[in-house]
């Protein structure tokens, strides 16, 4: 079975979907991760983002893999980057990275080829109109970004970095407006999925709205 939760950055969807993946005793695949992998690897090796050909040899000789006692987390090359994976200079260069398409087509071979055989949730921006069109089940999140801002914050001072609410927010408008007009795999609601807005809700709130439907339809 596949769980396709999309929606756009601080809606939620990360931790709503590792979490429901443990409350199903599904594997969780965290697909913006992979694209933030990239993004590290990028800053790390100073390949400029704007040679998309660079970016393509170096992809080709990288390999993923999600693991961990709830296989949540990314080893890169054999080293867990789940931690780095989350600073604000990764975060400022994730975009220009999900929008060049032969990233986007290689990170989507990885993706299906992971989910391969296996019940499982996977999150991101285009899982339910790319990457599993035919999911059997597809939810998207949406919350307020003032919201999404402050959720934003939170985590980025859990790691002793600093930014105002007012320059993250105008980031995240500026992120949504990159995601939802690139050209290929654009961030949008796949037509038959669950709208939820997160806005207010807790995660255990978030997850129980998901594990009621799908476990309501089995």
């Amino acid at each position: 079975m596949v769980i396709a939760i999309d929606g756009p950055a601080g809606s939620g969807k990360s931790t709503t979907a590792r979490y429901t993946a443990e409350k199903l005793g599904f594997v969780h695949i965290n697909t913006g991760s992979m694209y933030r992998g990239i993004a590290l690897k990028c800053i790390q090796e100073n390949i400029d983002l704007d040679k998309p050909f660079q970016i393509v040899q170096m992809l080709s000789k990288t390999v993923f893999k999600f693991g961990g006692e709830d296989k949540s987390m990314l080893f890169m090359d054999g080293k867990n980057i789940s931690a780095e994976i989350t600073s604000y200079e990764v975060t400022e260069s994730v975009s220009l990275i999900s929008a060049i398409p032969q990233v986007r087509e290689k990170l989507v071979e990885y993706q299906r080829e992971m989910a391969k055989g296996l019940d499982v949730v996977l999150e991101g921006r285009d899982i339910g109109t790319v990457v599993f069109p035919n999911a059997d089940y597809k939810f998207f999140l949406i919350a307020d970004i003032q919201e999404r801002a402050l959720r934003r914050m939170k985590e980025i001072e859990s790691k002793g970095e600093k930014i105002s609410l007012v320059e993250l927010t105008r980031e995240i408008e500026e992120r949504d407006r990159k995601d939802s007009t690139r050209e290929h795999s654009p961030l949008k609601k796949a037509k038959d999925a669950v709208e939820i807005d997160t806005t207010g809700l807790s995660i255990k709130q978030q997850v129980h709205c998901i594990v009621e439907i799908v476990n309501n339809n089995k």
